[in-house]
């Protein structure tokens, strides 16, 4: 790496993040069945109809994988609860489900790492699917339950939590597009599940403060839009993509308000008095995070709106076909300062790449990984240099993992894992991460 820790000042954290569904093994412990168990059991949705039954065995594993973050020297682990490990039918606790957090917790403490919680990364419980999931009214309140039956028993122990990992991938992406449980392609399902996913955040956030929890914060992911050629109509339509994927979630959150260009298409889908919610919506944070991997080139169309379609785009891109973009990382750090959150401190919570990433007599050299991090880094640095508050950088991922409707293809980890033996092997990027921040000068 070209940085190291004395770059940064004292404060500052780096970390790596994974989730629940993506690495524990959903099949141990008695959880219930999520909505991605049956996604994936419908074929067609996932490469192979590959599942998280097994995963990286996490849940047997985590002592050794903790022992490869305490290595490293990194501060954080970036972790997620799963709601049905939790609560198997979405209502009812799982002791067993809820001893494991325990000693997740207890694990990380011991290490010397920092345990922050994610709340919901993605994984519903199928009982509540079958109520609607994120279009039913009450899926905030249930939220709220989930939220104080886990974080009552963990949240005393957590550096930091927020609720709800990205949720464009948890209402747009799986509700109007169908790439992700539940598969949905319907607009009025789209617009509730928005709605109702920001809700579910304000409410979890009022229920960890009940418990007398701080360092509370909300997470979205980001794409830079950019016009796919000078014409107005591609400006008019890169302006909608922005308003959709990253506008929304930030003006809910921290404005009380959606974006008008969005309203004209969603507003006649919204459940009735939207706007009496976002008093609790608006629940103050602590800190904003900002997942972060790519761009997109946005030409108009001539279908149903929001009538966008992605170009092709001119920049490498990673083994996802994701353009490598570092420069929209420094435009989204400074434009959520200046237009969302001012001093509040900023987190980028995610940010990483796939790559195919082949073992090779036992090493696993992964260049193209470190030279985006890198060029990553460099931009943050930059951001840091404008006055822009932030606070950590943390990596995904730990390890190899199910990479949701794409299976175990696409290989996010510092850290590669075979997925018939499940041995661990860290990549050339963890050892340059882990010389970087031990290095003493």
């Amino acid at each position: 790496m070209n940085f190291q820790r004395s770059d940064f000042p004292d404060d500052f954290l780096f970390g790596v993040a994974t989730s629940s569904y993506q690495i524990e093994g959903h099949g141990f412990g008695g959880a219930g069945s999520t909505h991605w168990d049956d996604f994936a059991a419908t074929p067609g949705n996932v490469v192979r109809a590959e599942h998280g039954g097994v995963a990286c065995d996490h849940y047997h594993r985590y002592e050794t994988d903790f022992d490869l973050i305490r290595d490293a020297g990194i501060d954080c682990y970036r972790f997620s609860t799963s709601w049905a490990r939790v609560m198997p039918d979405g209502r009812t606790p799982n002791q067993e489900g809820l001893d494991f957090y325990d000693r997740l917790t207890d694990a990380m403490l011991e290490r010397g790492i920092k345990p922050c919680a994610t709340l919901y990364h993605w994984e519903m419980p199928s009982a509540l699917a079958d109520l609607g999931g994120w279009r039913n009214p009450d899926i905030a309140k249930w939220f709220g339950e989930y939220t104080e039956t886990i974080m009552g028993r963990i949240g005393d122990r957590m550096y930091s939590a927020a609720p709800i990992n990205e949720p464009w991938c948890v209402a747009w992406l799986s509700h109007f597009m169908g790439h992700h449980a539940p598969g949905l392609r319907d607009i009025r399902a789209t617009a509730r599940a928005m709605h109702h996913v920001l809700l579910a955040h304000g409410t979890a956030i009022q229920a960890m403060r009940s418990l007398g929890m701080d360092n509370l914060g909300a997470v979205f992911n980001f794409e830079w839009a950019t016009p796919a050629d000078d014409s107005p109509e591609a400006a008019e339509k890169a302006a909608l993509y922005d308003s959709i994927y990253n506008r929304w979630y930030l003006g809910g959150v921290f404005k009380g308000e959606y974006p008008a260009n969005v309203l004209e298409g969603l507003e006649q889908h919204l459940p009735k008095g939207w706007q009496n919610d976002f008093d609790t919506i608006t629940t103050p944070v602590d800190w904003c995070g900002l997942n972060y991997y790519t761009r997109k080139l946005i030409k108009p169309d001539n279908s149903p709106w929001p009538s966008l379609v992605e170009a092709e785009g001119p920049l490498p891109k990673t083994f996802m076909d994701w353009e490598i973009y570092p420069e929209g990382l420094y435009k989204f750090l400074t434009r959520t300062k200046n237009e969302y959150t001012g001093d509040l401190p900023l987190v980028v919570t995610e940010n990483g790449m796939a790559a195919p990433d082949v073992l090779k007599n036992g090493v696993c050299d992964d260049p193209d990984r470190i030279a985006f991090i890198n060029a990553h880094v460099a931009q943050l640095k930059r951001a840091l240099a404008d006055g822009v508050p932030v606070k950590g950088y943390y990596l995904w991922s730990l390890l190899d993992n199910y990479e949701w409707a794409l299976g175990y293809e696409k290989r996010f980890g510092m850290v590669h894992v075979d997925f018939e033996s499940l041995e661990r092997t860290p990549k050339s990027s963890y050892y340059a991460l882990k010389h970087a921040l031990r290095a003493l000068t």
